[in-house]
């Protein structure tokens, strides 16, 4: 029987193509995504709100601003406050309606984690002071609100995550019991264009 013997030159050759086209398949074609900044941040965004308390979950689009270090609320969400502190459905909305826009500002320190290509907010809420109107008098609530996680500004498609708990009432001094938490969760919000 006859040996075939193949030329060490198309050896060669055919190692060499096989090692560039694995080559090739290390290179990755996908997008180039800059890499986040601080700078990013700001803006004005629309995002989804769920706001859960015990059984009871709600949705709705809220808007807010992002500054260099507040989230600014022109109209924060306290439906499910002024329903803990008045317990009546209609006299809650005569109260939302008569107490109009509640601003509120939420302060962050932000910082870049390059390795995730994301901006971390680490929040320091404030009392939010309102007064709700019911049966002619005026209670003065104080609401502590609390972060307990990190909020996120992702780089890849830009958009803001975070999220805040009401964890005690106070109404004229007297804190509110029982109270269930009432959870503020923004679970992606987006720059308006």
């Amino acid at each position: 029987m006859k040996k075939f013997k193949v030329p060490r030159i198309f050896m060669a050759v055919a190692l060499l193509l096989a090692g560039l086209s694995l080559f090739s398949c290390l290179n990755t074609d996908g997008p180039d995504i800059p890499p986040v900044k601080l700078e990013d941040l700001k803006g004005n965004y629309k995002g989804r709100l769920i706001t859960v308390q015990g059984g009871t979950r709600t949705e709705k689009t809220i808007d807010f601003k992002v500054k260099t270090d507040t989230i600014v609320f022109a109209e924060f969400p306290v439906k499910e406050i002024v329903a803990s502190v008045v317990k009546d459905p209609v006299k809650t909305e005569l109260a939302i309606k008569e107490m109009g826009k509640i601003k509120y500002d939420l302060k962050y320190a932000a910082m870049v984690n390059t390795y995730n290509n994301v901006v971390e907010l680490i929040f320091t809420p404030k009392i939010l002071e309102l007064k709700i109107p019911v049966d002619g008098a005026v209670k003065n609530t104080t609401v502590q609100l609390a972060a307990k996680q990190k909020g996120y500004f992702v780089g890849m498609d830009q958009s803001l995550r975070f999220a805040v708990e009401a964890e005690k009432i106070t109404v004229d001094g007297v804190v509110l019991s029982p109270f269930e938490t009432i959870s503020y969760n923004f679970p992606f919000c987006v720059k308006a264009k």
